[in-house]
C-alpha cells in the first residue's frame, strides 16, 4: 500500500514548507550546527482516545504532554484528540506532518485492546523506523509498571520529522518525555544533514 502524502491534508497552496521552515541553523565560521534552534522547533501532540473524542473523558494527557514540551523549549499546538484506531491516526498524522510538526506525538492506543491500532496507523507515514527510540521509551515505562511491556508503540521518521507514539495516561507521558527529549534534538539535526 502506498505511503500517503503528507501534502494531501494540507490547505491548498500550503504544501509542507512548515518542514522546511526550521532549518538548522549554521554559524558563519565552519558550518557548526547550533542546537539552539530548538526553541524554534514545533511539536504536535495527539491523544488517541474513543472517550475523549466523544467528549466522555477530559484528555488529562495531551495538556502534560504540552507542558514538558514547553518547558523544555518547544513551540507546542494545542494538542488534538482523536478517536481510535488505524484510520484517524493516520488522517491526524499527516495533517501533523503537513502543518509543519518537527516533533509528533501520539498518546494512547499501542496496547492489545480491539481498538489499539496506533502503531498500524503510524508505520503507514513512516519513511524509516527507529526501535531503539520505542525501546527507550518502553524501558523507562518498565521501571514504573511491568504492563509497559505490553506497549506496540513504534517510532521513526517522516521526511524531516519525527513520530513517536507513547503511552495514554499522563505519568506515563511525563516520564517517556524524559528520555525521549533529550534525542530529539540530534534526531533531528542528523534528518537535515548534520553530523553523527
Amino acid at each position: 500500500m502506498p505511503r500517503p502524502d503528507p501534502t494531501d491534508a494540507a490547505p491548498h497552496g500550503a504544501g509542507t514548507a512548515g518542514h522546511h521552515a526550521h532549518a538548522v541553523d549554521r554559524s558563519a565560521a565552519g558550518g557548526q550546527h547550533s542546537h539552539s534552534v530548538q526553541a524554534a522547533r514545533r511539536a504536535v501532540v495527539i491523544t488517541v482516545s474513543d472517550r475523549s473524542a466523544a467528549g466522555l473523558r477530559a484528555d488529562l494527557s495531551g495538556p502534560a504532554a504540552a507542558e514538558v514540551l514547553t518547558a523544555a523549549g518547544w513551540q507546542v499546538d494545542a494538542p488534538r484528540v482523536v478517536p481510535d484506531g488505524a484510520e484517524p491516526v493516520r488522517a491526524a498524522l499527516v495533517q501533523a506532518l503537513a502543518d509543519g510538526g518537527d516533533l509528533v506525538l501520539t498518546l494512547g492506543g499501542t496496547g492489545v485492546g480491539p481498538r489499539d491500532r496506533t502503531p498500524e496507523g503510524t508505520v503507514a507515514v513512516l519513511d524509516l523506523e527507529l526501535p531503539g527510540v520505542a525501546e527507550v521509551v518502553r524501558a523507562r515505562g518498565l521501571l514504573s509498571t511491568p504492563t509497559a511491556a505490553l506497549s506496540r508503540g513504534v517510532a521513526g521518521t517522516a521526511g524531516h520529522s519525527l513520530v513517536v507514539n507513547l503511552p495514554g495516561s499522563p505519568a506515563a507521558v511525563r516520564e517517556s518525555l524524559e528520555v525521549l527529549v533529550p534525542l530529539v534534538p540530534h534526531v533531528l539535526d542528523q534528518l537535515r544533514g548534520g553530523d553523527h
